[in-house]
C-alpha cells in the first residue's frame, strides 16, 4: 500500500520546470527570449543579459575571448551548392551548418542527430569551391553566424543565422527523435524551424 501511495504522489505531482536562466556574467535572472555570447577558449554559448551582452558586441572586447552573438537572418536563397558539391563535403545527413572556427582557423562543419551537435571532417578544397562561389559567405561574422543547409527531400534551402539558432535546432531534434528514423514529430519540428527560419529573415 506505501508502494501505491508513493506511486500517486509521483502521477499527481506537478510537472517540473526547469530553472530559470541566468546570465552567465552576472547572475541576474534573463527572459525565455535572450541573447547569447561565444565563449571562444571553452567553444561554449553563454546566456547573456542586456547590459552584458552589449559588452561584447565591440571587436576586441575582453581581448576576444567572448563574442556577442550577432541577431542577423539572411535568407541564402541563391547559394550556388549543386548536389555534386554537397556530396564532396561528405556530409552524412541532410542538415548542416559551417562557421568559421577562430581556435582552429578554419571553417568546421556540425550536422545535428540524436546525440547533439555532431562534427564532419570538411574537405577544405570542397569548402573552398563553394566559398569562391558565394561571395555572400565571406560576410559571416567568425564563431557566432553559421551558415545552415538544409538537403532534405522535402526542402532544399540555406540561411546565414546566428550561431545559436544552429544549436536551437540541434535541442529540438534531440528533444523529439523517436526511434530508428527520428518519428513523424521530429519532422514536424524541422519544417515548423524553417519555416521560421524564412520569416525571420523576411
Amino acid at each position: 500500500m506505501e508502494a501505491v501511495a508513493q506511486l500517486r504522489q509521483l502521477l499527481e505531482a506537478p510537472p517540473h520546470r526547469p530553472a530559470a536562466e541566468r546570465c552567465g556574467f552576472c547572475g541576474e535572472l534573463v527572459a525565455e527570449a535572450h541573447a547569447h555570447v561565444v565563449d571562444i577558449q571553452k567553444r561554449g554559448l553563454l546566456c547573456a543579459c542586456r547590459a552584458c551582452y552589449l559588452l561584447f558586441t565591440s571587436p576586441g572586447a575582453a581581448q576576444g575571448r567572448y563574442r556577442a552573438v550577432s541577431d542577423r537572418y539572411l535568407h541564402a536563397a541563391g547559394l550556388v551548392l549543386g548536389p555534386a558539391q554537397w556530396d564532396e563535403l561528405q556530409i552524412p545527413v541532410g542538415i548542416a551548418f559551417f562557421f568559421y572556427n577562430s581556435a582552429q582557423q578554419k571553417t568546421v562543419a556540425f550536422y545535428p542527430s540524436p546525440a547533439g551537435a555532431t562534427e564532419s571532417a570538411l574537405p577544405d578544397r570542397a569548402w573552398d569551391e563553394i566559398a569562391r562561389d558565394n561571395p555572400v559567405l565571406t560576410s559571416l561574422a567568425p564563431d557566432t553566424e553559421a551558415l545552415l543547409v538544409s538537403r532534405l527531400p522535402n526542402h532544399t534551402d540555406a540561411f546565414i543565422v546566428p550561431i545559436d539558432a544552429c544549436y536551437e535546432l540541434v535541442g529540438r531534434i534531440r528533444r523529439h527523435w523517436h526511434g530508428f528514423g527520428g518519428g513523424e514529430r521530429v519532422w514536424a519540428e524541422i519544417d515548423a524551424f524553417f519555416a521560421l527560419l524564412r520569416e525571420r529573415a523576411g
